[in-house]
């Protein structure tokens, strides 16, 4: 998305009013992204999904009286061209696993930085998927507990979806340094999180993830992980 390209027009849902202002002011300072409505609960949000035809939904898992997760259906219904990202304290494998297998494209925690949060919506714009750090172990975790079914990359619509990890392809050559960065991306570990732990640069782990994804023909640091723990790496 470059300076010419029209805003991306967002629906935040979220029952707490200061928490919902915070973003609404945040994506203003960026001229990429204009906030078209709000809402407080599930049915506010459908209506204004229906009226407003957001690009992406920024939707709370904990509503009044419904789960975000099962709210996203009936998002998705009245705005179908609409991306859903899930913005959330719940760390629960099982509302992650909800959420994406209802149609949202992403599952951030409330913690995450507003820079991560930015990039996550760039993200779920363009097809990708989008997961915090801290739950792509779990995203993994309930990858395998659901026979292998690609969550993240069917979370989004067919034509933009991340591709599905082949479960055949060969393990193409990665360095030493290569497989430790991929076992710590497969137990949830941030950049900086992994460059502590190896004794490395933030920028030198960067790196390494760049030529990782591009070795095994990925797209994400999700998608690294569920191949990683395919293969036991």
């Amino acid at each position: 998305m470059n300076a010419e390209s029209p805003k991306a027009r967002v629906l935040v849902v979220d029952d707490h009013s200061l928490f919902r202002r915070g973003l609404i002011a945040l994506l203003a300072g960026d001229g990429r992204f204009e906030v078209v409505a709000e809402a407080g609960d599930a049915a506010e949000a459908q209506r204004r999904a229906a009226e407003c035809q957001p690009d992406v939904i920024l939707l709370d898992q904990h509503l009044p009286g419904v789960l975000g997760a099962d709210a996203v259906a009936g998002l998705l219904e009245v705005a179908p061209a609409a991306r859903v990202l899930m913005l959330t304290v719940s760390e629960d494998e099982a509302d992650l696993a909800r959420a994406l297998r209802q149609g949202a494209c992403g599952y951030l925690l409330k913690t995450t930085d507003s820079d991560v949060l930015i990039q996550s919506l760039l993200q779920v714009l363009s097809g990708q998927s989008a997961v915090s750090p801290e739950m792509t172990s779990k995203l993994v975790s309930a990858f395998q507990n659901l026979g292998r079914q690609p969550l993240a990359a069917a979370a989004c619509a067919p034509a933009a979806a991340e591709p599905v990890v082949p479960e055949a392809q060969a393990v193409p050559a990665v360095s030493p340094r290569e497989q430790e960065i991929l076992a710590h991306i497969a137990k949830g570990a941030s950049n900086k999180e992994i460059a502590r732990a190896l004794g490395i640069a933030e920028t030198t782990v960067k790196i390494h993830v760049q030529h990782i994804l591009r070795k095994l023909g990925l797209s994400s640091r999700v998608q690294v992980a569920v191949f990683a723990s395919q293969r036991g790496l």
